[in-house]
Order: structure tokens, then C-alpha cells, then sequence
């Protein structure tokens, strides 16, 4: 049985991408994504809750992450949940769900013509292929 695990994000960035290169030589860029939601309370009122997600790019998607995006730019970010678990220097073991990103748009408003403002979408891909990215803590 096959099975799957996608997330598609669309939020905004809540800080600038922190990248680095792992001791193998391979880019990364890690950056959380702010994604608020609104719900209306049992009184009537609405109420918004801003969840963060922590996205890793790697590579050539890592390398664009850190050319291109900047706090509080809108991005949509469709990739993987991966779940791990690290110990701090006291010894203490956290845990992390992250999203590994496949693919990144950049979402930007840009007026037409008509001077009406128009959602603008850059697509960006990144890697496709599964890959082990051991060499590295992305703790940050």
C-alpha cells in the first residue's frame, strides 16, 4: 500500500529565511510560514488564531529561498510533513514536525492595464526526487 503525505501551505513569512550549507555541501534555507485562520466564537465574535510552520528547502529551492524571499512576503509552499526528534545539550530529547518544501510560489499583487491589482504567482520548483539529508541538524 502506498501512502501519502503532502501539505500545501499559503500564508506569509515571519522572519527571513536562515540558510546555511551542511558539512556535505548541501544548501538548506529554513523559514517559518504564518497562516492565520478566523473563527467565529459561540458569542458571535470573530477571532483569528495564526498558526506557524516550519519549512526547510534544500538545494537549488534552498538557494532560491535565500536569493528571493523576505519577511512578510506571501508565499504558497506545497512539500512533505517529516517528523524528528533531537536532543538539546542538557540531554533533553523535542520533537519537530517540519515541511520539506517541493515546490514554492511567490505571490505577488501587480496592476494590470486597467489598473485593477491582480494576484501574480512565480512558480518555483524545487527537488522532486527523494533525498536523505542526514549530514545535518536543522535545529534553529
Amino acid at each position: 500500500m502506498r501512502t501519502l503525505s503532502r501539505v500545501m501551505l499559503l500564508g506569509h513569512l515571519a522572519a527571513d529565511p536562515e540558510t546555511r550549507q551542511t558539512k556535505n555541501g548541501h544548501s538548506l534555507a529554513v523559514f517559518s510560514v504564518a497562516v492565520n485562520r478566523v473563527y467565529v466564537g459561540k458569542d458571535g465574535t470573530k477571532n483569528e488564531i495564526v498558526d506557524f510552520h516550519r519549512i526547510v528547502a534544500w538545494s537549488k529551492l534552498g538557494e532560491i529561498c535565500e536569493k528571493y524571499l523576505k519577511k512578510g512576503m506571501a508565499v504558497m509552499v506545497e512539500g512533505r510533513l517529516i517528523n524528528r526528534s533531537f536532543d538539546d545539550k542538557e540531554g533533553g530529547r523535542h520533537f519537530r514536525t517540519e515541511v520539506y518544501a517541493d515546490y514554492l510560489n511567490i505571490l505577488t499583487w501587480r496592476k494590470n492595464k486597467g489598473g485593477v491589482s491582480q494576484l501574480a504567482v512565480e512558480n518555483v520548483a524545487g527537488e522532486t526526487e527523494e533525498q536523505e539529508h542526514d549530514d545535518v541538524e536543522v535545529a534553529v
